[in-house]
């Protein structure tokens, strides 16, 4: 789940600096959320040629999703609170490799179905992902509108998709593909909400964050992406 930790007051937001360390920020913000899919994409791809990926789907398949959800819950939400709060640079990318590998990990049972269903899902979901991102990404940069009002409906909508999510693990009951287009259209929400934080809120030092932060959304609208096309074979 996207999560969206609050920053310290005390900062100076990198819109209300100079045009070159704006510019600096949001070229570092990229570099770093490329380079967080290519390591996620490298990661999943050493995890199912070395043969890990079953044991692991298998693991993670047969042993309570309550666990597995409440566990990566957990490491998302510190992660993310030690990149936003701390001052070294070390800690946050070690935040950021975190959130990278967590994900990798909880992804692997979904790829490790959809790689055996048909050729093609994995990158056609994948491609129609990045297409949406920049869609997303395009309209926050070119509207410049700050849509921090996003917040709360963000955090309800959130906590009422994980009430969903629990209630699905407890009583047996199958969420279907109306909530999985909810879900995708709640990612692209928070992509517009965390672009919007990006460009009007965060302070220079926090790039790492905010990579991390839209790395977070982005897998999510993946996860629900992929749900549909698996639904679709």
């Amino acid at each position: 789940m996207a999560r969206h930790y609050e920053l310290p007051g005390n900062y100076v937001p990198v819109s209300q600096q100079s045009v070159e360390t704006r510019s600096a920020f949001i070229t570092r913000t990229y570099n770093h959320l490329m380079a967080s899919i290519v390591g996620f994409t490298l990661f999943e791809v050493w995890l199912f040629t070395s043969g890990l990926a079953e044991p692991i789907a298998q693991a993670l398949s047969s042993g309570s999703w309550l666990l597995v959800l409440g566990g990566f819950i957990l490491v998302s939400w510190l992660a993310t609170r030690t990149a936003h709060t701390s001052s070294s640079i070390g800690a946050q990318y070690a935040a950021l490799v975190a959130i990278v590998l967590a994900y990798g990990i909880l992804f692997v049972p979904m790829l490790f179905i959809a790689n055996q269903m048909a050729n093609g899902v994995i990158e056609s979901a994948a491609f129609v992902t990045l297409l949406g991102f920049a869609g997303l990404t395009t309209v926050a940069f070119t509207t410049r509108k700050d849509f921090s009002f996003m917040a709360g409906m963000l955090r309800w909508g959130g906590m009422l998709a994980l009430v969903g999510i629990v209630s699905a693990v407890l009583f047996g009951f199958q969420l279907g593909t109306w909530f999985s287009v909810a879900m995708v259209g709640f990612a692209g929400a928070a992509i517009l909400y965390d672009t919007s934080n990006v460009l009007h809120h965060f302070p220079e030092d926090r790039y790492v964050a905010a990579a991390l932060q839209l790395f977070a959304s982005v897998a999510l609208m993946f996860w629900y992406i992929l749900r549909i096309f698996m639904g679709r074979n």
